[in-house]
This record gives structure tokens, sequence and C-alpha cells, in this order.
């Protein structure tokens, strides 16, 4: 055998100076194909890891709701049994989806990290609570940020000082530690408190908000909506006065009669 000649593999030899060239080119493109290969494959582990640890990320900022949600019913069920009157209607909760939270550090020019979900984006998490009157808003507001183990980030209440296009929120961003099989981690959940007519004009807005974009006379419907929210306002302060005018002007219990009322709580279901 000729000293050029090689082995490709038990089928094919190499017997020329042009085909041992071919053949360490094809090593060389192999060896490149490898080297593809690895990165390629590396990289998938990166997106696979960074989409499994997002996803417990986004499980802990569930449990963060439970958290907050339960404060509510437990300071919910106390009023009901203390003050036979329950200060929350309903309790909505939601987890903010992975596309909203990506389109609003585009515009916030955030790098998609997780580290950065967690430092910048409050609102990931999110509890809204519904009352019946304004003085409950700040009366469960109060209730929730003066336990030991809630601290209060931020707070902005738009019910006395309304944002420009009529919504009216009390909003607070407050930090809860949950506690895992392993850690305990402080996260942060969004929480909105408001009354049912501000809710109903805040769902209404939001679901019209859109469509008024496409007509000529949105600014006139911008306005419209405004007025709506005023005389919502009005009637949640004229439904309170009227609230606090009969409990000022029912008569005062004698102490009997205190014993029997606090009687009558004992078989009250706690449901």
């Amino acid at each position: 055998m000729d000293k050029k000649e090689r082995i490709l593999d038990s089928n094919e030899y190499i017997s020329d100076e042009s085909d041992s060239q071919i053949y360490d080119l094809s090593t060389e493109v192999l060896s490149m194909d490898d080297q593809i290969v690895n990165i390629m494959w590396d990289r998938s582990k990166e997106i696979l890891n960074f989409l499994v640890e997002f996803k417990e990320l986004m499980m802990m900022y569930k449990c963060a709701i439970k958290a907050i949600k339960t404060k509510f019913e437990v300071l919910d069920t106390e009023f009901k049994i203390r003050y036979q009157r329950n200060p929350i209607n309903f309790i909505n909760t939601r987890l903010k989806r992975t596309a909203s939270i990506i389109e609003k550090m585009n515009r916030k020019n955030i790098p998609f990290t997780l580290e950065n979900i967690e430092k910048h984006i409050n609102d990931v998490a999110g509890v809204r609570v519904i009352c019946s009157y304004v003085d409950d808003i700040y009366r469960i507001a109060k209730a929730l940020v003066q336990q030991d183990d809630i601290k209060l980030i931020e707070k902005k209440d738009y019910i006395a000082h309304p944002k420009p296009n009529g919504y009216r929120s009390l909003h607070l961003i407050v930090s809860v530690p949950v506690y895992f099989a392993e850690q305990k981690r402080d996260m942060k959940v969004e929480v909105q408190i408001r009354t049912i007519a501000m809710d109903y004009w805040a769902s209404l807005e939001h679901q019209l908000r859109y469509k008024q974009q496409e007509i000529a006379n949105g600014k006139e419907i911008t306005e419209q909506l405004k007025e709506c929210a005023d005389l919502i306002a009005d009637i949640d302060s004229r439904m309170l006065y009227i609230r606090t005018e009969i409990e000022a002007n029912s008569s005062e219990l004698t102490e009997e009669e205190i014993l029997l009322k606090k009687l009558s709580k004992i078989d009250m279901p706690l449901e």
C-alpha cells in the first residue's frame, strides 16, 4: 500500500495527495461542528436553567399572594365577630403575565433578569381588596401594615389625590416573608384597596380605554369618564355619611343588652 494511503473507514481509502487534503478539511469542519454543537448545548442549558428558575420565582410570588390574601381574610373574620360587619366585600388576586413583565421591563429599559424582576418590578404579585366604605379602606390598610412581619415599601393614595383621569384607589407595595421547605424569602406584593364604586368605575374605564382611542371624540369621552369618577366619589362620601349618621344616632345599649349581643356572637359562623 502506498504510504499516502489512509483508511477513512472499513470501506473507503485515500490514495493520493488531493484526497488527503479533503480528509484534513473534513476533519477540520467536523471539529468546528463539534464546537458549534457544544456552544449550542451550553446555551440551551443556560436557557433551560433560566426557565426553571423563572418558574420557581413565579411560584414564590404566587405564595406571597396567598400569604397577603390570608391576612386580609383573617382581618375580615375578626371584624365580623367583633363588630358584626364585614369591611371586605371580596378579594381578587393576579400574577402578572410573563409577556407583561417583559413589556414593562423593555419600556423601562431594564435587562430581563431574575434579579431585575425582583428589584425593579413591584407589581408581579397583585392583591385587590374591595370594601364597602372609604373608611374601611384605611382601616384595613392600617391593620395590615402594622403587622410586625409586613414591611411597607411604598404608598400611593389615589383617593386623597386622584389621578387626572379620575382614578381612585389606595396602592401599597409591601414585603411579606414566605416560608418554603429550605428557605425564607421576602417577596413584594402590590395591594390595591378600593370601594365597590371605585372598582366599578376602574373596571369600565379599563374596558373603554382602548376603544376611545379609535374614535374622533376621544377627548370628550375622557372628560365624561372623569365626570363619572367624580360622581362616584360623591356617592361614596354620601354613603359613608349615611352610615356614620345611623351609627351616631343609635341608642346606647344597656349592660344587659351589650352582654346579650356578645353572647349572640358565640354561634356566629366563622366562614
